[in-house]
């Protein structure tokens, strides 16, 4: 199973607009478009510069590396510094772990999030900081009117709806499920662009969730043993299959000492041709010492998750 290792051809990914859509187009049905987390300009390089056509940030790491815990604790002025960096290192598109939008109401959350250059953001249906869950037609509003207030601005952006049901664990696992089902449906009704139940991992209900849910699914990868990931496409996952984090690692002496050479990288992307530390950093190595710590467990740099997609960091 092989996936794109840049943006669909004849995209143009030079405006906001073209990443956007370029992001948009990514999500087909039998080809999901995997995303290994970044957290500053050095790791988005990495992940560049291993073929992936997208960065995706998280934001346990993205907190980590700002010296903040996880569940919007990190100051909304920060992240956004964080997400513009990681924007101006890279020519792909980038889509931003946003939480549930760190309080900002939604015509100040489009404003200054457009503000990034990024074009994709996930917004979460729990309370950070209670992991309570949000009522559903709350929630579906709030991204009706993210939705509405970029298009005023005549803003286009890819909003990947994460539902917290399997997360949370909410209720027995037959009302996960079928709370799930009808928070996607709200949330695409909504505006939002993709689904992503975080927190399944039984395929038989992945299997469920893409046929009941009238759009893109998105699911986390790593906690599905070594099944391969043709089989999330058989299921019809078309969004986002993001690699597991499991928190803060040591890694920049690695990253700056040991270029990735990752000879199962072809499972994903195709053929990669090892690197150096420039091509790491992109522009001759400044990325590595921006003031950011290289030291966040995205799904690059934890390397049990990393064998999981046929990854191996030798």
């Amino acid at each position: 199973m092989t996936f794109p290792s840049a943006p669909a051809a004849g995209l143009d990914t030079t405006s906001p607009a073209q990443r956007a859509a370029a992001l948009r187009a990514l999500h087909v049905p039998g080809h999901p478009l995997v995303l290994p987390n970044a957290w500053d300009a050095a790791s988005a390089a990495l992940v560049t510069s291993a073929g992936f056509p997208v960065v995706a940030t998280s934001s346990a790491a993205t907190a980590a590396v700002l010296g903040y815990a996880d569940g919007e604790a990190a100051p909304v002025d920060e992240v956004l510094a964080a997400a513009a960096r990681i924007v101006r290192s890279v020519s792909v598109p980038v889509t931003v772990d946003f939480e549930r939008g760190y309080r900002l109401p939604p015509g100040e959350l489009v404003e200054r999030f457009t503000g990034t250059g990024a074009v994709g953001l996930n917004l979460e249906d729990s309370d950070p900081a209670t992991h309570e869950m949000i009522e559903p037609a709350r929630q579906a509003d709030f991204l009706a009117a993210v939705r509405a207030a970029a298009r005023s601005i005549g803003a286009d952006l890819v909003i990947n709806a994460r539902t917290d049901s399997f997360l949370r664990q909410a209720g027995s696992p037959a009302q996960q499920l079928a709370g799930t089902i009808d928070r996607g449906a709200r949330y695409l009704a909504a505006g939002a662009d993709c689904v992503y139940p975080i927190g399944v991992a039984d395929f038989a209900v992945i299997g469920q969730l893409t046929d009941a849910i009238a759009g893109p699914v998105n699911v986390g990868y790593g906690g599905h043993g070594e099944r391969p990931l043709a089989e999330l496409a058989a299921l019809g996952v078309a969004g986002q299959i993001r690699p597991a984090s499991r928190g803060p690692v040591p890694w920049s002496m690695r990253i700056i000492s040991h270029p990735p050479r990752w000879p199962g990288l072809a499972d994903l992307v195709g053929p990669v041709e090892p690197g150096t530390p420039d091509d790491v950093a992109g522009d001759g190595g400044d990325h590595l010492i921006e003031g950011e710590t290289v030291g966040q467990a995205g799904g690059l740099v934890d390397g049990e998750e990393l064998e999981h997609v046929g990854v191996r960091p030798v």
